[in-house]
């Protein structure tokens, strides 16, 4: 027991020393996302234009120059909401992959295994598909909400029924709960292949790029509404993290040490289910950051869940708005959908990782 909590204490004096490096890097990786972009941003006029807004708006100085305008709306309504909204939603994928990884203790759990991503994309092509066949339209301000409304729906039913089921069929059983999850992503899969082939090409168009991934949707409520998700998800960190420690040694052991599991894994599948359908709502089907993220701090740090989950959320912060700069610049002025350059580069690195931590994961 001893050397346990040497060995914790060392993985945690360690993080302790890496962290000033890690936010020099966070920064730096900030700064290039919001210089880059199709818009060259001139930092002076853009300073100078925030100024004269600031000073417009006290009434002490006239409305800002159409150049000082053009800069400053590029900055504060499309570059600055997505690089925030991107690290939101990468550190909301990697906390949620870092969560499922613990609870099931298996490297490879992702909130995809648990079908909470089918269970999204099921219901935003339903979406995509029932509502383009209804006899009346929507109105704009409605149909603007509908996709991200059913993603989130999608998400949260199916969450709930898989708890339900899990409960009927395994009780108790955190392997049952898994294999639950599986039978429900092939489930959602074969309703999400019968809009498909039920789609008109309009409808098949938007239903492939959303399952692309795409952060084009960012904007400031968008960013609040998931500032606020993901620091409610958050007041529980440290006995969640301490929790899924004693998972690590077994269900029966963090039973007789007083975690309660049923309600440890209902609080967790919950967050997985919430973040990730928010997540989905407004940024589509990205793969690989929930799976990578906590692989990433576990590699560095050893697996002590109060290091990989607040880790695992940098992580992919880090991550998502990399890939996302990536998706915004390679291809000026088109953009490439981030769900793709996810999947290119978190195959390899995955790889790459299970094969560097073949003998020592877990």
């Amino acid at each position: 027991m001893a050397i346990a909590y040497s060995a914790v204490n060392t993985h945690v004096r360690t993080a302790n020393r890496r962290w000033p490096w890690l936010i020099m890097l966070s920064a730096v990786l900030i700064a290039s996302a919001l210089a880059a972009g199709a818009v060259k941003l001139q930092w002076p006029v853009l300073t100078e234009g925030s100024l004269h807004a600031v000073q417009h708006w006290l009434g002490l100085a006239d409305a800002p120059s159409a150049a000082h305008s053009s800069q400053l709306y590029v900055f504060w309504y499309m570059r600055l909401p997505r690089v925030l909204f991107a690290l939101l939603a990468g550190a909301a994928l990697g906390y949620s992959g870092a969560l499922c990884q613990g609870l099931f203790r298996n490297p490879l759990a992702d909130p995809g295994l648990l079908g909470v991503t089918t269970g999204a994309a099921c219901a935003a092509a339903l979406s995509i598909v029932v509502a383009g066949s209804l006899p009346w339209s929507l109105s704009p301000a409605l149909r603007g909400w509908l996709l991200p409304v059913a993603a989130f729906s999608g998400a949260l039913i199916t969450c709930l029924l898989l708890d339900a089921v899990a409960r009927w069929l395994t009780p108790g059983s955190v392997t049952g709960l898994l294999l639950t999850g599986i039978a429900m992503n092939a489930l959602a899969a074969a309703v999400i292949g019968i809009c498909t082939y039920l789609s008109t090409d309009e409808q098949l168009r938007n239903l492939s790029f959303w399952t692309l991934g795409s952060l084009s949707a960012a904007s400031w409520p968008a960013l609040i509404a998931l500032s606020i998700i993901l620091l409610l998800s958050l007041q529980r960190l440290k006995r969640t993290a301490q929790a899924l420690n004693a998972m690590s040694l077994g269900a029966q052991t963090a039973a007789h040490s007083g975690v309660n599991i049923a309600a440890l894994r209902w609080r967790v599948i919950l967050t997985v289910a919430i973040l990730t359908g928010v997540v989905m709502a407004w940024c589509g089907a990205i793969g690989f950051i929930g799976l990578i993220a906590a692989h990433l701090v576990r590699m560095q740090y050893g697996a002590d869940q109060r290091i990989v989950l607040p880790g695992a959320m940098l992580s992919g912060a880090l991550v998502l708005l990399l890939a996302d700069t990536l998706a915004r610049t390679l291809a000026l002025p088109a953009e490439i959908p981030v769900g793709i350059l996810t999947a290119l580069c978190g195959s390899p690195v995955l790889l790459m990782l299970l094969y560097q931590s073949r003998h020592r994961l877990y």
